[in-house]
């Protein structure tokens, strides 16, 4: 028996079948952010019934589990606070509009959660009992899971790396409206303003690699942005150690592709930082991919159905059939 699993983000919806630890069935469309929730869960929706069809009748579904963008109680399954970037997203009641498309028990978790939790379960963080997972693309987020649950926070926002302040953010201004946070120069897209403001021409990360690898002006302000960002980055990641003082960091999202001119000096922002007892705490790179949120969904509905095939409100399993249907 399998868990269905939808990844729901502001680009894209990628849906896949989860049975004991191994992602099968994926399928992706483009996210229709601009056309609101409705039409968001709409594509989600047919998404997965085509995920399931493709899987037969032989792979009975029992759960959902789904990671969405945007600050979610994973208890009620509701989106509680969200940026525009998918117009009417906040309080949106996810779980419970596709349980009620699906007819079986549904759940969900912030994306990045989901994401370490997969990482956790199944990739770098396998072995450790706490891990801080920090994920680098166009933003900055990130997730603290502790004896192999994620640590969700009093308001549901734990995790919010990209929100810590660091001093060589200087007045540049973050995407939440305040300045100085790490986002405003640590992520993909500050690090693409700052290459532009060095005179530089890209489109985007892929651009500002290759650039890094250039011999003159243009290699040199390339290696300058990735150094001051990973840098940046380590000093925050240092900052954290100091408080939560996990096993291990586990560093995912699209910088990461960046290699040694961003991740030698973030490692060596981490020890201008941490405490001397945690400065070799290991900084690692994910293992998961584009599985990770899948894997984490998968876990987190485990967590909550047992072992057994019917969840919390004990609705049987869901075929592909049924699913076609919408039942």
């Amino acid at each position: 028996m399998s868990i269905l699993t939808l990844d729901i983000g502001g680009t894209k919806i990628a849906a896949a079948l989860v049975s004991d630890g191994v992602v099968s069935s994926r399928e992706t469309v483009p996210t229709p952010a601009r056309e609101g929730a409705d039409a968001v869960l709409g594509r989600a929706a047919v998404l997965a019934r085509s995920v399931c069809r493709d899987a037969g009748p032989a792979d009975p579904v029992t759960a959902l589990g789904v990671s969405c963008a945007g600050v979610v109680d994973s208890e009620r399954g509701v989106v509680v606070a969200a940026t525009d970037l998918i117009a009417g997203w906040a309080g949106t009641a996810v779980a419970d509009r596709l349980a009620g498309a699906f007819g079986v028990p549904a759940w969900c978790l912030n994306d990045v959660h989901a994401h370490a939790l997969g990482e956790a379960r199944h990739g770098a963080g396998r072995h450790t009992g706490s891990m801080l997972l920090v994920a680098i693309g166009t933003g900055i987020g990130g997730a603290h899971v502790l004896d192999g649950s994620v640590v969700a926070g009093a308001h549901h926002a734990a995790g919010h790396v990209g929100h810590v302040h660091v001093a060589l953010a200087g007045d540049r201004r973050c995407s939440c409206g305040r300045r100085g946070h790490l986002e405003a120069i640590g992520s993909g897209s500050a690090m693409l303003t700052a290459y532009r403001e060095h005179g530089g021409v890209a489109a985007d990360g892929a651009d500002l690699d290759a650039a890094a690898a250039l011999a003159g002006p243009p290699g040199e302000a390339a290696r300058a942005v990735l150094a001051t960002a990973g840098r940046a980055s380590g000093i925050a990641i240092g900052s954290l150690l100091n408080v939560l003082d996990p096993e291990v960091v586990v560093l995912s999202g699209g910088v990461v592709g960046a290699g040694a001119p961003w991740l030698e000096p973030l490692r060596a922002g981490v020890r201008e930082s941490a405490l001397d007892a945690l400065a070799d705490t290991p900084v690692v790179l994910a293992q998961t991919g584009a599985d990770a949120p899948h894997l984490g969904a998968a876990a987190f509905v485990r967590e909550r159905t047992g072992a057994g095939g019917t969840g919390s409100s004990g609705a049987p399993a869901m075929r592909a059939s049924a699913v076609e249907e919408g039942r």
